[in-house]
């Protein structure tokens, strides 16, 4: 098996995503936000796992409409990108993000001990919080 993907239909690192690159990629789109997440094309390197725990830190819920989210909230959003990206991968990958770990355990968030829900989203397996991801 040869693996060779076109890079260049690719979007922008999610590790070195800048605001802009991430106003480009949620747009004006009304996709629901976990799903322009996981959008290769829109910003490379977050999958299922690592959307979850991101929309959990930044407190934004995975459902909202993508273009809906105002600066303060795109704010959170890319330092939530940037923080899980990095603290996930000195823990060993992204099975080991508090949520992933909490919904295995015992189905509570570990912020604030609501219980979470399990939906799908853009076709995938999903954890969020409704009481504070919002």
């Amino acid at each position: 098996m040869a693996l060779d993907p076109d890079e260049d239909a690719l979007g922008a690192d999610a590790l070195s995503l800048t605001a802009d690159e991430l106003d480009r990629a949620l747009g004006s789109s009304r996709a629901p936000l976990k799903a322009r997440l996981l959008d290769q094309g829109r910003v490379a390197g977050i999958g299922n796992l690592l959307a979850d725990e991101i929309l959990w830190r930044a407190g934004l819920d995975p459902t909202r409409p993508a273009g809906d989210i105002d600066l303060g909230e795109r704010d959170a959003l890319l330092a939530s990108i940037a923080e899980v990206l990095r603290d996930l991968d000195a823990r060993g990958g992204s099975h080991t993000g508090d949520l992933r770990q909490a919904a295995a355990l015992d189905g509570l968030c570990p912020r604030d001990g609501a219980p979470l829900e399990r939906r799908q989203v853009g076709g995938r397996t999903t954890w969020s919080c409704p009481v504070h991801q919002r």
